[in-house]
């Protein structure tokens, strides 16, 4: 009778946090993997998401340290100008650890996070090679009155146009995210108008308008260090929740609006209902014993 009464407890405890025990494990509601995964809850074949941690906080803990210095730099916080003495954001701290998390995304599964990692990862790295002066990229539009070729209007629109067709991808990504967040549908809309923002700063360095363009520079950096405290912000929401600390923190959940994605599409076969199959290999479990 006591062993009953404390499983009736146990399970209740479990009901309030969110989670659904069956009788082998603990599995999550569609809602609550999408904010720890920021993807969609689907069948997978396997358990990935037993074996492994969730990767996805470390790739944004690479894009908002990257992100945040980034900005600071853009608007001249202190004084700041350059990038030559940070441009390790550039190679290792953003590209490294969204690399990392992009890799054991796409080992579990996990598609959409896996395809905004790779995004971002080749961003920093490309845009990095920009910031290293031992290659003197913009010395071949050097004049005698430009002898480095940075204010080049060929240099500036080059990289200008550059910009503009990262902010159509980024604007693809956002339609994405409008099916699992407000929060990470956020962080790409307003990723989106800084790339568009800053393709402007180099535009008008192209046009020799560098009023201007210091102004456009200073307004991209703006978005993006609102990008960053998003970012950061998701980052503790999916840290506190790998970590077993309640928090009831909102993110504006949009799934609701969108049609089931954790049952099998009909026809798949392997001779299990779409529920169990769901239960059994989308979603990240937990032993009783845990």
């Amino acid at each position: 009778m006591a062993s009953h009464d404390s499983d009736t407890a146990t399970n209740g405890h479990d009901v309030e946090k969110g989670l659904h025990r069956t009788d082998t494990a603990v599995t999550m509601p569609p809602e609550l993997f999408e904010k720890l995964y920021l993807t969609p809850k689907v069948p997978h074949v396997g358990d990935y998401n037993l074996r492994f941690a969730n990767p996805t906080a470390l790739g944004f803990v690479g894009f908002v340290i990257s992100t945040f210095t980034f900005s600071m730099v853009l608007m001249g916080w202190g004084g700041s100008e350059g990038f030559a003495p940070v441009v390790g954001i550039f190679f290792f701290t953003g590209p490294l650890l969204l690399t990392f998390a992009m890799v054991f995304e796409w080992i579990m599964g996990n598609f959409f996070p896996m395809m905004v990692m790779g995004l971002f990862a080749v961003f920093w790295l490309s845009f990095g090679v920009l910031q290293l002066p031992t290659l003197n990229l913009s010395l071949p539009y050097a004049t005698s009155g430009d002898p480095t070729g940075a204010a080049s209007p060929a240099f500036n629109t080059d990289v200008g146009l550059y910009l503009v067709v990262w902010g159509f991808a980024l604007f693809t990504f956002f339609i994405f995210t409008l099916k699992i967040n407000t929060v990470f549908a956020c962080i790409f809309g307003f990723v989106t108008v800084a790339a568009w923002v800053l393709a402007g700063a180099y535009f008008k360095v192209a046009a020799g308008d560098f009023e201007t363009a210091g102004q456009l520079q200073t307004a991209g950096g703006a978005l993006l260090f609102i990008v960053a405290t998003l970012g950061w912000y998701m980052t503790f929401i999916i840290m506190a929740g790998e970590m077993r600390i309640t928090l009831n923190l909102p993110v504006g959940d949009l799934s609701r609006f969108w049609p089931r994605t954790d049952v099998r599409l009909g026809g798949s076969g392997g001779g299990a209902s779409a529920p169990a199959a769901a239960t059994a290999s989308a979603a990240p479990t937990r032993e009783h014993g845990d």
